[in-house]
């Protein structure tokens, strides 16, 4: 039985994730698509496309080596006009303060042809998160704090 149009999506985006394509990531997603975060205790509101493309686009200049794979893949098919996909992930990532491994569940909801992604509920390692995000915004402002610097001395300042 050959793969649903869903389950094609919900790889291809798995590969866009691979090769950091933000664009590509983006274009898996209905314009009115939003990011739901979980679990609720970690208080964060919805993502439209455009704040989710500015997010992935600063993790693209952040994360070098960016792996995304796919442990379990779960397709509910019992609505046809609602096709679901449900992804267990594991994303490991070379940065600045080390390397950056984490735990994804991503359960997505497609439009009727399965082609674009109508709505994502995320569940992520928030300890994780927790202790590895503090550590890596300090050591990208010391990075930007280097830079600027580097440029004062070029310019001669």
């Amino acid at each position: 039985m050959p793969d649903s149009s869903q389950k094609r999506t919900a790889l291809a985006l798995v590969d866009a994730f691979n090769r950091m394509d933000v664009p590509a990531i983006i274009a898996f997603r209905d314009p009115a698509c939003l990011r739901h975060f979980y679990p609720t205790a970690m208080a964060q509101n919805p993502q439209d496309t455009r704040s989710y493309a500015q997010s992935l686009t600063a993790l693209h200049a952040i994360f070098r080596n960016f792996s995304l794979t796919i442990d379990e893949l779960i397709e509910d098919s019992s609505n046809p006009s609602r096709p679901r996909i449900c992804m267990w992930l594991s994303a490991k990532a070379d940065t600045a303060v080390g390397e950056y491994v984490n735990e994804y569940v991503w359960l997505l909801d497609f439009n009727e042809t399965g082609e674009k992604i109508v709505r994502t509920k995320e569940f992520s390692d928030n300890l994780m998160a927790r202790d590895f995000f503090p550590k890596l915004r300090e050591a990208m402002g010391k990075e930007r704090e280097r830079k600027a610097a580097e440029k004062a001395q070029a310019i001669g300042m």
